[in-house]
């Protein structure tokens, strides 16, 4: 009898199930993924994977469901430190009226690199390998993604006011320009441009946005459209609405990530699907500050990418995609009025695979296939509230949370062991945000 050479692997995850999301709407039973030199290399039912590989680290889930890691389309991540600091309030009154003058006094490095440790850990626990990012010091927020060995796309900021960051539109883009350079080619971080909003950032500041993210081949990634009250105002002001001036400005495009869009009409729409637009949709964060409803069944039926996002835990008030897609799947049919619209499958595709291409990372991750990287998430689905198991897709969606994620890689790289945060310090990261909790009860208090 000849002897086969078994082919070295790193890894070989064994599962119960495996959703590659790509192609869309498979379940693959009895399912394992090997990989090497953190990239996937084979999908395969597990007993052709233990005939064919040999590999280092063996991990059996036979109740457990991998995915793609998710991805959270759109946060500011360092908010986390702010959770729960101005609830119930509408937006407008919610920013300026608190966030912003409470973020004056304490915006900072050290605020920064905390919020988003902390962001790290939460993410992680719950399943997101990556996430798009908006917010200041975006030097720092990247050196703490890159520290922790997390997949992120870190805004550039562009305001038309004063901050900690940079004080005037000059400085802005200096620095946008030297952050860029620094990580342009990192494997795990990434840039975009991140103009605040139409509402906040002048005509000659997204030209300017404009000309660099073709140049630099970099995302654009705004809030659009989030409430009823700035089309209103912007309609008032300028007699368009603000999509029609960003189109206008040449930025609605494929290098564009409009984040909430809750007041679109048919032909806003259309625009977005011709163009080539991603649409991060938050749920949650629109429905707790009433900023209105995002059509994603009608923007899914025109073409247009979905991706998900929380928004800030600030006003969400947490990073928990399995929460979001369920909500958004919900939402969309209430709003719809379809009980078929935005189905299990199509809400999973948008957290993993549409926020993916939203950041123009969907050559690298979002799905299961060969190829690419392996940002795998492990799901028990054995636990009593997600039994008897008739559907995993829609378990997936509609019934499990994100408790039962049991294990998460980035790049290959183990990053959550059976419940267990690798090379993370969960009671040191609480202690921190406990005393950072101290000092902005101080400042509020001042």
């Amino acid at each position: 009898m000849v002897s086969v050479a078994l082919e070295a692997c790193d890894l070989l995850i064994e599962a119960g199930h495996v959703v590659p999301v790509q192609p869309h709407g498979v379940v693959l039973a009895n399912y394992a993924v090997a990989v090497r030199d953190g990239a996937i290399v084979a999908v395969l039912p597990v007993a052709d994977a233990r005939a064919r590989f040999e590999a280092k680290d063996v991990v059996s889930r036979p109740d457990g469901v991998l995915i793609p890691g998710l991805v959270n389309a759109h946060v500011h991540n360092p908010m986390t430190l702010l959770r729960g600091v101005a609830d119930d309030l509408p937006l407008m009154e919610w920013l300026q009226g608190h966030i912003w003058p409470i973020e004056a006094a304490v915006i900072s490095p050290e605020f920064v690199a905390d919020g988003v440790t902390l962001a790290i850990a939460e993410m992680l626990r719950g399943g997101t390998t990556c996430c798009n990012e908006n917010y200041f010091f975006p030097d720092v927020q990247a050196a703490t993604y890159r520290k922790h060995g997390f997949r992120a796309r870190v805004g550039l900021p562009v305001i038309d006011f004063p901050t900690a960051w940079a004080r005037t539109a000059d400085e802005y883009f200096d620095r946008a320009g030297e952050v860029h350079d620094q990580w342009r080619n990192d494997p795990l971080v990434a840039t975009a441009f991140a103009p605040h909003a139409p509402y906040t950032v002048s005509d000659a500041n997204f030209e300017r946005i404009r000309m660099l993210a073709d140049q630099l081949d970099v995302p654009v990634h705004c809030h659009v459209h989030e409430t009823a009250h700035e089309v209103a105002e912007a309609r008032k002001n300028l007699g368009q609405s603000q999509i029609a001036r960003l189109d206008r400005l040449g930025l609605v495009n494929d290098r564009l990530i409009a984040v909430h869009m809750t007041q679109l009409t048919d032909a806003d729409i259309a625009l977005c699907a011709e163009r080539g637009v991603s649409v991060a949709h938050c749920p949650e964060s629109n429905l707790k500050l009433a900023s209105g409803f995002c059509p994603v069944a009608k923007l899914a039926a025109a073409g247009v990418n979905l991706a998900i996002g929380t928004d800030g835990a600030a006003s969400n008030n947490d990073l928990d995609m399995f929460g979001e897609m369920r909500t958004a799947a919900l939402l969309a049919k209430a709003v719809g009025e379809d009980a078929s619209a935005f189905d299990a499958f199509t809400a999973l595709r948008a957290a993993t695979l549409g926020g993916a291409k939203a950041l123009g990372f969907d050559e690298a991750i979002g799905s299961i296939e060969p190829g690419k990287q392996a940002d795998l998430v492990c799901v028990d689905l054995g636990a009593l509230e997600t039994q008897p198991l008739h559907h995993v897709v829609s378990q997936l969606v509609y019934a499990c949370g994100r408790h039962q994620v049991s294990d998460v890689w980035i790049a290959g790289h183990r990053k959550l062991e059976s419940r267990i945060l690798v090379d993370m310090d969960v009671d040191g990261i609480v202690a921190n945000a406990r005393q950072w909790r101290d000092r902005i009860a101080a400042v509020r208090t001042a």
